[in-house]
């Protein structure tokens, strides 16, 4: 007895954990997508074009590296750092095959903001000939990758609590016009960044509301001052790497591998420099030592999170925003499907483990994303091997970039963001297609211009949304059906007649506090001019003959023979069908119809309700309980409609035959 107990028990333990075990597995695998491709990976089909797309984003990963990290006040070499971690974690959490994350221009032009701001460039005289233990590197430069590292694991601290809140699903609200408005807006931005660099001036740091302005205001004023050697090499540079890139994207078709023009141009420039010692000669600024090796893992600095909140929310949202954009792209072209959350634990564990290794915020870039586009890359595992070629730079070949040319460096910069600034060329789509829209993008641009990216997504956001409220609380509400469309979905006894007096009107949109006014005054609108064009002859007659019929009962069926005339009058039928959710509003202004119709003596019945709307209709208004209202489609309410006119013609004649008598 009691070995049968115990195996019984055993039993009920299996099948209580079985379902356990295998919820956790399924949560593994949605969590950790690596675990669901990773197995199935196709080695002799997948390696070789993985492997030449790995190769080909590793010299952007290094180069863009290089610029953002300048891009984001910091040394040079924390951009290598970040190509290289963000897209280590964003394989292993990451649903997007071909989203290249690393340093980004948007996060890195956001975070410099914070570091400029906390860590001054006037405070540098104070500690550079302090060098510390980390790289060798002067306590001035860990300063300012510290902030640089807290904005991002504040920006990933922030992402992975929308994660927790399952906020992905808020994503609607980031349009296609938004989100082009204010990439291009930042872009700008980057840009403008440049100008010291492409014309080899020394711009003190401007920032704020109008900085934009403020800077360009400066380079007239100070226009004397530029040298022409860092404008014409910038100018050389530009020129090549758009020339080439185009070629490239022109014959990519017939060339197996394209050239990768940014690495030829840095190794080119480097050397240039190096033996025409243009820095001494011309004056022009250069990268500078680039130590070998990564340094121990540290926490970034906690003290100075509250200072950084402005920035990390700034990274937070733009990152992702533009990430998941790039995201859902790839998933819609190569049929895959992308967790909007899920996307949110990626970029934020990508940001908050990248800035324990000395990182500045990560995203997913457009330029490296169509790189992997157009080499052919099949799952992430590109990204993974040019994780592998960034390592070799970083403990190898760094050194060799000391004599690259800033000019050069933003040069490739400015380049990289062709795709961005192309977008204005939306503006024609937008406009041609809804005028809205071309009003969104262009006011969250300057938005976006004038203030900062994440003001100008904020903007464009709230812009969004008061503009779907404004257009939905005057979108028409009702449309009337032909009845003659009816006849084909109702029984073969229903007659013309009733099908003429019945009028069938739908309801467009869901009943909420937005448009529940607008309904009632369309639906007594209608009622109203229904009641007046409605009096035929033959509606006349019918009374008339009532009337006679009355007499005739002797006053004995007076009551009855009254009650006749508007029952033979026209009946509405309200088709709920689009009525898809409502709220308190709705449902009392559709009690509110109901009873304003029946005083008007008007017969209402409602068609294809939910559940919930027939429940909470009853629960708040005192609806007829002696005769139907509801009912599951609109012929069904058709046919109730004549069958009951069918019996009051029976009880009509019967009456009459009484009296006759």
């Amino acid at each position: 007895m009691t070995g049968a107990k115990r195996k019984q028990k055993s039993v009920l333990w299996s099948k209580i954990n079985t379902p356990h075990c295998e919820d956790f597995k399924q949560w593994c695998r949605r969590r950790l997508p690596i675990l669901e491709w990773a197995p199935h990976y196709n080695l002799k089909e997948n390696l070789l074009p993985d492997t030449v797309s790995g190769i080909m984003l590793a010299v952007q990963q290094v180069t863009q590296g290089l610029a953002f990290a300048v891009l984001s006040a910091v040394h040079p070499v924390f951009g290598l750092y970040g190509s290289l971690f963000p897209a280590i974690v964003y394989a292993v959490f990451g649903m997007g095959r071909h989203v290249a994350t690393g340093t980004f221009a948007l996060t890195s032009l956001i975070s410099a903001n914070a570091v400029e701001r906390l860590v001054p460039p006037g405070s540098q005289n104070l500690t550079q000939q302090s060098n510390t233990s980390v790289l060798g590197l002067s306590d001035f430069e860990m300063k300012r990758i510290g902030v640089a590292a807290s904005v991002s694991f504040l920006g990933g601290v922030i992402q992975v609590a929308m994660y927790v809140l399952q906020l992905g699903r808020t994503t609607f609200l980031l349009t296609e016009p938004v989100i082009s408005a204010m990439t291009t807006g930042a872009a700008t931005h980057v840009v403008t960044s440049q100008v010291k660099y492409l014309l080899g001036m020394k711009i003190p740091y401007i920032s704020g509301p109008l900085g934009f302005f403020y800077i360009y205001t400066y380079v007239f004023e100070n226009i004397k001052s530029v040298r022409l050697e860092a404008p014409l090499l910038s100018l050389l540079s530009i020129v090549l790497l758009v020339t080439v890139k185009e070629l490239n994207e022109r014959f990519k078709r017939k060339i197996k591998v394209v050239l990768p023009v940014d690495l030829v141009l840095i190794i080119a420039a480097s050397f240039a420099c190096y033996y025409t010692s243009m820095e001494n000669r011309y004056g022009l600024d250069v990268v500078g030592h680039i130590p070998l090796g990564i340094p121990p893992p540290e926490a970034p600095p906690l003290r100075v999170l509250s200072a950084v909140i402005t920035e990390a929310f700034g990274v937070a949202l733009v990152g992702y925003a533009a990430s998941l954009a790039l995201a859902q792209e790839s998933a819609k072209k190569f049929k895959y499907s992308v967790d909007d959350n899920q996307e949110f634990l990626a970029h934020g564990l990508s940001n908050v483990i990248s800035s324990f290794f000395f990182c500045i915020p990560s995203a997913a870039a457009k330029g490296r994303s169509a790189g992997l586009y157009s080499t052919g890359a099949k799952t992430q595992v590109a990204c993974l091997i040019s994780c592998v070629f960034v390592l070799i730079v970083i403990y190898a070949i760094g050194p060799l970039l000391y004599w690259l040319p800033m000019c050069v460096l933003a040069s490739v910069i400015v380049v990289g963001l062709k795709g961005m600034l192309m977008q204005f060329q939306d503006l024609k789509k937008y406009w041609n297609v809804d005028k809205f829209d071309w009003g969104v993008w262009v006011s969250t641009y300057v938005f976006t211009i004038c203030f900062a990216a994440n003001v100008g997504l904020l903007f464009g956001v709230v812009c969004t949304t008061a503009v779907v409220l404004g257009r939905f609380s005057r979108a028409k509400t009702l449309s009337i059906k032909n009845t003659k469309e009816m006849e084909f979905n109702v029984k073969t006894e229903v007659d013309g007649e009733t099908l003429q007096q019945v009028k069938i009107i739908s309801i467009n949109s869901p009943l909420v506090f937005l448009n529940a006014k607008k309904f009632h005054a369309d639906l007594i609108r209608i009622i109203q001019k229904e009641q007046a064009s409605h009096q035929p002859l033959d509606e006349t007659s019918k009374c008339e003959q009532n009337t006679l019929l009355s007499s005739l009962c002797n006053g004995t069926c007076s009551e009855e023979a009254s009650q006749s005339c508007p029952s033979e009058g026209w009946r509405v039928v309200l088709d709920c069908s689009g009525v898809t959710f409502f709220d308190y509003s709705g449902v009392s202004v559709l009690v509110e119809v109901y009873l304003d119709c029946k005083s008007r003596g008007v017969d209402v019945s409602l068609a294809h309700c939910t559940a919930s709307l027939i429940k909470a209709m009853k629960y708040h208004g005192n609806l007829d309980s002696e005769k139907p209202v509801f009912f599951k489609s609109v012929s069904t309410a058709i046919s109730h409609i004549h069958s009951s006119k069918v019996r009051q013609l029976q009880n009509l004649s019967r009456l009459g035959g009484q009296s006759e008598a």
